[in-house]
């Protein structure tokens, strides 16, 4: 297979940061600005409005999030378009490969989660709990776990059904589900990995089996720390 080095000024966008052919350069190049790859975290579980997502992101200001977006937009990483009626909103959604992006997001949390640095209760987004869930499940318990557990934010709300892939999760409530948690962020991780339990201050309140809420939370656990 002959390869060619791409010149031609119809196929090159932008100036490149790296003059080198690694995947990883050119994923930089993608996301390696700052909010970049935090904006994709904030799309993954389906569209956004402008608003949304700068709500999850403190920190960002608007005119620096439009950047990134029409950045990753010109990538082909992500889309914007507007909602039928009776939305009729404009929104922002990950294309499928944008989409693809999750393995990599979740390989690297996983990574910078052993750090000393790591703060596990610093602020942390709906979407952003949802894909820590993803990354820290034990895959032969959850086989062995098979249940639906609703998760239920303040402003957002999850269908989480572990299986024999882990645990696959979607915007959206489940009233059937074998238990359902309700609080915050960080009640979720005081209750899911700091083992807290729940029904208490600062905690995840509790609807259906306590028994089967006890094998939700012991599939999950903060990878082991480096040494200092």
């Amino acid at each position: 297979m002959k390869l060619e080095k791409i010149t031609s000024s119809e196929n090159v966008t932008q100036k490149r940061w790296y003059d080198d052919a690694c995947g990883t350069a050119l994923a930089l190049e993608f996301v390696g600005e700052r909010w970049s790859l935090l904006i994709i975290r904030e799309l993954m579980f389906g569209p956004r409005r402008f608003g949304e997502i700068k709500a999850n992101l403190p920190g960002v200001s608007a005119n620096v999030l439009t950047q990134r977006l029409e950045s990753l937009e010109d990538a082909g990483i992500v889309v914007r378009r507007r909602l039928p009626s009776p939305a009729n909103v404009q929104v922002y959604d990950l294309t499928d490969w944008g989409r693809e992006a999750e393995e990599a997001m979740r390989v690297m949390g996983r990574w910078a989660a052993r750090s000393p640095r790591h703060d596990p209760m610093a602020f942390m987004s709906t979407a952003s709990a949802m894909i820590s869930l993803r990354t820290l499940i034990d895959p032969s318990k959850a086989a062995a776990s098979p249940m639906t557990v609703a998760l239920r934010f303040p402003d957002d709300a999850f269908v989480a059904r572990v299986g024999d892939d882990g645990v696959a999760i979607a915007r959206g409530d489940a009233p059937d589900a074998d238990v359902t948690f309700t609080g915050d962020t960080l009640a979720m991780r005081r209750t899911i990995y700091g083992k807290e339990g729940w029904d208490g201050d600062g905690l995840l309140s509790l609807a259906g089996d306590p028994a089967r809420a006890r094998v939700f939370v012991d599939l999950f656990a903060l990878p082991e720390k480096v040494a200092a």
